[in-house]
């Protein structure tokens, strides 16, 4: 079969406090992607979206991963992160 085993999809629920501030900024932001693409998101929908640019844009996180310094959640091996600027 040509496609692999597709990976795990079942959503994970992760509840977090916010500062004042920063739920603030988020409604800020809420409202800056509505004004940019016409289409109203609720803050909550657009936060896994937010953190996944984030990993995705840390350029020395994707660096560990790759050299094996984080962990692979696709195949669930722990492996060392090797954060250098706390050596």
């Amino acid at each position: 079969m040509k496609p692999s085993k597709l990976p795990d999809r079942t959503p994970v629920k992760l509840s977090t406090t916010l500062t004042p501030t920063l739920a603030a900024r988020l409604r800020d932001y809420a409202d800056f992607y509505a004004e940019t693409y016409g289409t109203r998101e609720e803050v909550a929908d657009l936060v896994p979206f937010m953190l996944e640019a984030f990993l995705d844009g840390d350029a020395d996180f994707r660096r560990a991963s790759r050299s094996g310094g984080a962990k692979d959640p696709t195949i669930g091996t722990p492996r060392r992160l090797n954060n250098q600027s706390t050596e």
